[in-house]
């Protein structure tokens, strides 16, 4: 064998297979900063459900773990990468809004005001069924909007299907007018914590061209 051969044969055998237990679109991209296309991304089932009496940074905790597990159950061996991303305010959950008018109250409540961010972030090794965790809070400061703005905000239709009915990488980004935290963490991936689990799980991100 060369020694060409033998030294890919050498980072074949230590690059653990990644898993990316997500279907999210910027998630997706936030991984490729860090292992580029080496992951699969195997979406979970596992429904959240965030009524449960739970705090909020409770809730992210056992959410992406509920779903690397998920995920993790039904394949032999790998890393799995799990996260889930909430809005909080007041220490309360904000969800989707359902209806025009359920988005104009909630952006009502937050408008001229701080909100968390909130990600929950989990890394699974399936062989040694090891489990890491991190929590990342992080805060936005939304503007204050006049009535004119927040109901031409919502004719985008953008609030109707994000949480706390702001996208921050999107039309929403123009109410952001101050943020406190990790970046990556708003977006909904943190990397520099990540990189500390996958160290955990034994994985060297520059082992991944």
């Amino acid at each position: 064998m060369t020694t060409f051969l033998r030294k890919l044969k050498n980072e074949i055998k230590f690059m653990k297979k990644i898993i990316l237990a997500s279907s999210s679109p910027r998630r997706k991209e936030l991984l490729k900063i860090l292992v580029g296309d080496n992951f699969e991304i195997k979406t979970s089932d596992y429904e959240e459900d965030n009524s449960l009496a739970l705090l909020p940074k409770d809730l992210v905790l056992f959410h992406s773990l509920e779903k690397g597990r998920d995920v993790a159950r039904k394949l032999p061996e790998g890393i799995v990468i799990s996260a889930d991303t909430i809005v909080a305010f007041e220490n309360k959950v904000l969800g989707k809004p359902k209806t025009i008018g359920n988005a104009k109250e909630m952006l009502e409540k937050i408008n001229g005001q701080w909100v968390e961010i909130i990600t929950g972030m989990a890394v699974i090794d399936i062989t040694s069924k090891k489990e890491f965790q991190h929590l990342e809070v992080a805060k936005v400061k939304i503007k204050q909007m006049s009535e004119q703005e927040i109901d031409s905000y919502i004719e985008t239709g953008e609030p109707m299907d994000k949480a706390g009915a702001f996208a921050v990488q999107g039309k929403g980004a123009i109410l952001i007018e101050k943020t406190d935290g990790d970046f990556y963490s708003i977006v909904g991936l943190p990397l520099f914590e990540l990189n500390k689990l996958l160290a955990q799980a034994g994985v060297n991100i520059f082992d991944y061209k």
